[in-house]
């Protein structure tokens, strides 16, 4: 070939790489993807109504693989027992139908905004109180178009879901809240949910709860069978612990204080009636008070939970210290007409014997000059009765003195009747009513640091079996 053939075979290839690049250099992808959409979902070419195909093109069920973000917890609800929750819902099935020409790699996947145009799985949460969109600014929703034909559906939504709790051990308990996903139409023939190899359930790192921590969360299958057919079902339980510093703060301790509070009455003069009436009323009001606030805080329950065993004690405990002042009361008083009745027998016996004294001078006036006087013997025989009362009182002195008992010598200091000692009738500070005092400041604390033993070994051990 002569040298001008070679050089114009040379220029014109240098153009046809030049006219190439230039081709490639101005592609509109934006423009092949409209084409790629147009093609695959064209009228005539793809229904929305049929259902994928199964594994590798059989007639068998669509698999869709499920995973959820859990992007919030609102709120746990004790009395309406619902929690509210936001998150980032996703499913990614094949269709077959879907596939197109990647350009070389060049074009990785097709985004939709219109959820209507491809077929999508008829999933619903079985356990959904309430539920909506995020619409702002944009529906916050897009379905990704892979070549291979894999489609994936992503949606943010916020839920409001029921959660049955079992409040035996409130507040020292744990909930398990469910979230429940289901095929509404398609039975399981037809269309089966998978959870997502991996990482199914992804939770925000800084999930923040007021009352409750997030311990785990749990992956699981429910099918349900109805008359129509057997569903396919996800679920995924949240298991929630309570927070019991809260309640400690707000309840335990104020509890507590109102108790020792009501204590203070066995302390007060049995003489100071209206600080220890008021006293004891306005600790058992105010406890009462406590106590319906708390359960007005809760669902109406049929079983006993742990937070009324407390109140409720500690309710009986405040109720039983103003009985106390009731019975110090009345042993008070009765120890009063005791004390006046012995004072006018006393009364009673001086008259009398003020009286037999001026009959007998009388008489002695009245007595002749003549009369003899009876003097006494000056030695006793053995049969006469003084000498042996004598004797019986010797004997007495002579006993060996007993061991003091601690527990009675110190009762002792507050004998029951005032009749034993005169001094009790002046203020009395060693009557009845006074050991009924004495008797309470420690019968109390010591019962009631006895029933806090049971009550927090009991149900702290029975939280650790649930556990």
């Amino acid at each position: 070939m002569a040298p001008g053939h070679y050089f114009w075979a040379i220029f014109y290839f240098a153009c046809l790489c030049s006219a190439s690049l230039a081709n490639n250099a101005k592609v509109n992808f934006r423009e092949k993807e409209k084409k790629i959409l147009d093609q695959i979902l064209g009228a005539g070419k793809y229904d929305a109504r049929i259902r994928p195909s199964g594994i590798n093109g059989t007639d068998g069920p669509a698999v869709v693989r499920v995973n959820i973000f859990v992007r919030s917890i609102s709120k746990i609800d004790d009395v309406t027992m619902e929690y509210s929750v936001q998150l980032t819902f996703r499913e990614q099935w094949l269709d077959e139908r879907l596939k197109f020409d990647d350009i070389g790699g060049r074009l990785k996947y097709l985004t939709l905004t219109e959820a209507n145009r491809v077929w999508m799985p008829d999933l619903f949460f079985s356990n959904e109180k309430e539920g909506h969109f995020h619409n702002i600014i944009m529906p916050n929703v897009y379905i990704r178009i892979f070549p291979y034909g894999s489609v994936l559906y992503s949606i943010r939504i916020s839920l409001t879901l029921a959660c049955p709790m079992n409040l035996k051990l409130y507040p020292l308990d744990r909930q398990v809240c469910s979230l429940r996903m289901a095929s509404y139409g398609w039975t399981t023939a037809d269309l089966v949910f998978l959870w997502k190899e991996g990482d199914p359930v992804q939770v925000v790192k800084n999930l923040h709860l007021p009352r409750f921590t997030l311990e785990k969360f749990l992956t699981d299958y429910c099918n349900s069978k109805t008359n129509t057919g057997e569903y396919s079902c996800l679920k995924v339980d949240l298991l929630f612990k309570r927070e019991f510093s809260y309640y400690l703060i707000q309840i335990y301790i104020p509890c507590c204080m109102l108790v020792i509070v009501s204590w203070v009455s066995f302390w007060l003069d049995q003489g100071a009636v209206p600080a220890r009436v008021s006293l004891g009323v306005t600790t058992l009001l105010t406890m009462a008070t406590q106590t319906s606030g708390i359960n007005a805080s809760l669902p109406p329950v049929s079983y006993t939970k742990a937070i009324d065993v407390w109140t409720g004690v500690c309710l009986t405990f405040v109720f039983g210290a103003l009985l106390e002042f009731a019975l110090v009361n009345y042993a008070s008083r009765s120890a009063d007409r005791a004390a006046d009745m012995h004072r006018e027998n006393m009364k009673k016996k001086r008259r009398e014997l003020e009286q037999a004294s001026l009959d007998a001078a009388s008489d002695l006036l009245d007595t002749d000059s003549n009369a003899t006087f009876a003097m006494k013997p000056l030695v006793r025989h053995p049969g006469d009765p003084l000498a042996l009362e004598k004797l019986r009182q010797c004997e007495v002195h002579m006993q060996a003195p007993k061991r003091p008992n601690c527990c009675r010598s110190w009762l002792a200091k507050f004998p029951t009747s005032p009749l034993k000692k005169v001094p009790c009738f002046g203020r009395g500070k060693c009557s009845r009513s006074k050991r009924i005092d004495v008797i309470s400041r420690i019968t109390f604390p010591l019962v009631f640091a006895l029933f806090n033993l049971v009550y927090w070994s009991t149900y702290l051990f029975r939280e650790e079996e649930e556990e």
